[in-house]
């Protein structure tokens, strides 16, 4: 899932504690095992309208963070996670259960890393 942090955002992320997000590109990768369409439509949903349960549920409802555009991937998550060749955003993030020791699911990108994303493999959802 590819995110847009508009503005500076201070965010409390559940047990991981609070964590300042940095104006600029996201990217989060999470398997969805029980239903990719109905977890996304969780995730797009005004925050207001769910239960914060996981780590990603608590950045997206801070204001100033939205899902730009999301995309499906044969790759199990944590090797899709190290192709994308960002920098961990937080530690732990969205990795709580990881098995192959990544340090995070959320990732930041640099402006080269996101115009370097192909287009075509990314449904836009802005």
């Amino acid at each position: 899932m590819l995110l847009a942090v508009t503005r500076r955002v201070r965010v409390r992320i559940g047990a991981l504690g609070v964590h300042t997000f940095e104006p600029g590109w996201y990217v989060y990768t999470g398997s969805a095992r029980r239903g990719l369409e109905a977890r996304l439509a969780r995730h797009l949903a005004p925050a207001h309208a769910r239960r914060r349960h996981w780590h990603i549920d608590h950045l997206l409802a801070a204001r100033g963070v939205r899902v730009v555009a999301v995309r499906r991937s044969r790759l199990p998550e944590c090797r899709l996670r190290r192709t994308l060749g960002g920098d961990p955003a937080v530690p732990g993030f969205g990795a709580s259960d990881c098995r192959a020791g990544c340090p995070s699911h959320l990732e930041r990108l640099s402006d080269r890393l996101r115009a370097a994303l192909p287009e075509r493999d990314w449904l836009r959802v802005d």
